[in-house]
Order: C-alpha cells, then structure tokens, then sequence
C-alpha cells in the first residue's frame, strides 16, 4: 500500500499547483452543453474520492462487506461545482485526498484484503480499490491537462 500512498500524495502536491495555474475560464469553459468543464472533471474526482473514502473506512469493518455506489453524473449535478469558486474545488480536491492517503497510512496491512461491493454486486480488495484509485485519478487529470500520466484506464 505504501507506494500507492506515496503516489498519490506526490499527485495531490504537483497538480495543486498546477491546477491553480488553470485561468477560471480555461477551468469553467464546457466544450458542450453535455460535456462537464474541467471543473467539474475535479468535482468528479472529489466525489470519487468521497465514496472511496467510506469504501476505504468501512470496507475494513462492515460484515457483510459493504455496498457502495455511486452515480456519478448526479452527484457532479448535485454538489454543483460548475457554480463554486476554482479555488474552493482544487481545495476541496486536495483535502479529500490527503484524508485518502491518512486512511491508508492508517490501515493495518491485515485489511488489504477486506472486501468491499463496488455496487455492483463484484467484491474487490481495499488495496485493489486504493491503486485502481489512483489509476482513475490520472486518467481524469489527462482530461483536465492533457498527457499528464501515460495511462490507459480502464
């Protein structure tokens, strides 16, 4: 788990940063009406990280292993982040997931393999969900800044 934790707090350093350096309209522009902005890529990637979050916490105590899911269009719609300040989603992208990695520094290595319902009915590891989570972070940064990682996800 350690390099999973490593990364991830190396992305939340750099891409601070570099999401700060996003011009509100660069960040709030939408190519269409049905496409989320840059903004609301973040806003999903906060949600994610939110509902990760609890799979991460819960996942190491709930019998059976919980189920977890996740509408993404409806919670990105919901918390409106189209509407919030740039400044107030990239925090709010940076403390998720710094809460993120103080979960997994704290997870005894006997949870790894708890399980934890994706929603869909799949169980999966906590340590497969934690590296799968970072993969479906950089994935979603190549949207906001372009060839950022080079990965194919899923």
């Amino acid at each position: 788990m350690k390099p999973v934790i490593d990364e991830l707090e190396k992305i939340v350093i750099d891409f601070t940063a570099k999401l700060n350096s996003i011009s509100e309209d660069d960040f709030s522009s939408k190519p269409s009406a049905i496409k989320w902005s840059r903004k609301e890529v973040l806003g999903h990637l906060i949600d994610s990280g939110e509902n990760n979050l609890r799979r991460f916490i819960c996942g190491q105590y709930e019998t059976p292993p919980p189920k977890i899911t996740y509408d993404q269009d409806f919670w990105v719609l919901s918390n409106g982040y189209q509407q919030m300040s740039t400044r107030d989603v990239i925090d709010n992208w940076r403390i998720v997931n710094t809460k993120i990695c103080n979960v997994l520094s704290q997870m005894p290595v006997g949870n790894y393999h708890k399980m934890c319902d994706f929603g869909d009915g799949k169980l999966l590891t906590l340590q497969w969900l934690a590296s799968d989570y970072v993969k479906h972070l950089k994935h979603h940064l190549n949207q906001i800044i372009p060839k950022s990682f080079d990965i194919t996800y899923p």
